[in-house]
């Protein structure tokens, strides 16, 4: 599509569709301030969007990239990932011009989630389309007088072509909570991680790019500032056939490659911002 952005019905929801000019697009759903689409020059959609999404405007949307705040998982006394995937974001800013284009989605406190989490704060998601490139980034600020502690992460689905051909460069020597074997803490040790049964790992402190590979394909995947932690989920056969908004065969097709900062809360006194960024790749 042509350089620019357009406000557009995605299954009923009110999004966004950013386009770079060269090809290269992205789709924002409102609610959950959510990129739901992603797609690079080459024409290749890179997220997965389960088949059987729901978009009833209560309900997580299955896929692209959920904002996980203010709790990551079940890290906490909130509902799973917290309620910013299940709120209403407004529009603060649009930008487009020769090969790119830029939209800054906002959530702040209000009655709903005070009831949940009893503090003020605003979130920004900003989703630059640029070139072969999607970049996020993840704002979020204290406006109340007392500090507070969150954890939170981009749950990314990256559409693969068959998970088991898939490989994972970069993890190599660091730790990780293995979720699916009784939350037990394990260090990687291959040169790449292969997904062969149920994945469930939130990978600590990780520093350096990771690249994901496919056949004629890759994804270099670089999360950077405040999100520390790699979290690397796939539901395999059993969760997949079990969780009613995945296809049986969902598991084949989709990679959970997340910019999470989960292992340790963030603690963000009054007045003071965090961000966190995660920038995708079509190589």
């Amino acid at each position: 599509m042509a350089a620019g952005i357009e406000r557009i019905d995605f299954k009923g929801l009110p999004a966004l569709r950013l386009g770079a000019g060269n090809g290269a697009s992205a789709v924002v759903s409102l609610f959950g301030g959510q990129v739901l689409s992603w797609t690079p020059p080459s024409g290749q959609e890179r997220l997965y969007l389960s088949p059987a999404a729901r978009f009833d405007g209560s309900t997580p949307i299955r896929g692209g990239i959920p904002v996980c705040f203010p709790q990551f998982a079940d890290l906490g006394p909130l509902p799973q990932h917290g309620f910013a995937r299940t709120a209403n974001w407004s529009v603060l800013n649009e930008r487009s011009g020769e090969g790119y284009a830029l939209a800054t989605l906002g959530l702040r406190d209000d009655d709903a989630t005070r009831a949940l989490w009893p503090h003020a704060f605003t979130a920004e998601l900003s989703v630059l389309v640029e070139d072969a490139r999607l970049d996020l980034e993840f704002e979020v600020t204290n406006t109340g007088g007392e500090g507070f502690d969150f954890t939170a992460a981009l749950h990314t689905y990256l559409a693969v072509r068959e998970v088991e051909e898939a490989r994972v460069e970069g993890l190599h020597g660091y730790s990780y909570r293995d979720k699916a074997d009784a939350n037990r803490i394990g260090r990687d040790s291959g040169d790449v991680l292969l997904i062969e049964a149920e994945t469930d790992r939130v990978y600590h402190g990780v520093e350096r790019p990771l690249l994901l590979r496919e056949y004629d394909r890759s994804l270099g995947i670089n999360n950077a500032d405040g999100f520390v932690d790699v979290a690397v989920w796939n539901p395999w056969v059993e969760r997949s056939a079990a969780i009613a908004d995945l296809p049986d065969d969902a598991f084949r097709r989709m990679l959970c490659i997340e910019a999470a900062a989960a292992r340790q809360p963030v603690q963000l006194a009054a007045g003071k911002s965090w961000w966190g960024r995660q920038t995708l790749v079509a190589l």
